[in-house]
């Protein structure tokens, strides 16, 4: 398997993601500039296989459970002030934060339990992700830089 390929599934995995993407590209010797580019762009895309399956899944299977309808009513009404409130940039530091359970996959599930709207959901998730993508790679190549100074 190429290493790009290791990548590109590795950010489009969910609990891995970029978080695990970009490190493990720059540990195979890749250059970080596209790994970040590939990585984030991989990780973003996840956004719209997870929104269709969960609008399909809800609307073939879970419209026949009454009591799954009272409990996602209750869900959206408790998240509405606060998407009310924080709306987009809640939505962009929930996914911008690199660590496990935030990222592109909950982000999108949160978004739909919440019911925003899909292209502001979609545009807070990216934004999220390109973060996210950032952060790791600042902390990757700083682990990196770090590690060959103390092998100085």
């Amino acid at each position: 398997m190429s290493d790009v390929l290791r990548v590109l599934l590795a950010s489009a995995i969910p609990i891995s993601e970029l978080r695990v993407g970009i490190p493990l590209g720059v540990a195979l010797g890749l250059d970080p500039a596209p790994t970040f580019l590939l990585a984030v762009v991989t990780n973003i895309l996840v956004f719209f296989p997870v929104r269709l399956i969960l609008v399909a899944f809800y609307r073939t299977v879970l419209t026949r459970l009454p009591l799954f309808d009272r409990y996602l009513e209750r869900v959206r009404s408790r998240g509405r002030p606060i998407v009310e409130k924080y709306g987009l940039l809640g939505l962009v530091l929930f996914v911008a934060v690199p660590l496990p359970v935030t990222g592109a996959y909950t982000g999108t599930i949160l978004s739909w339990l919440l019911n925003m709207e899909w292209r502001r959901s979609f545009l807070g998730v990216a934004i999220g992700v390109v973060i996210a993508g950032v952060i790791v790679t600042c902390i990757t190549l700083g682990i990196i830089a770090g590690v060959s100074l103390a092998g100085s």
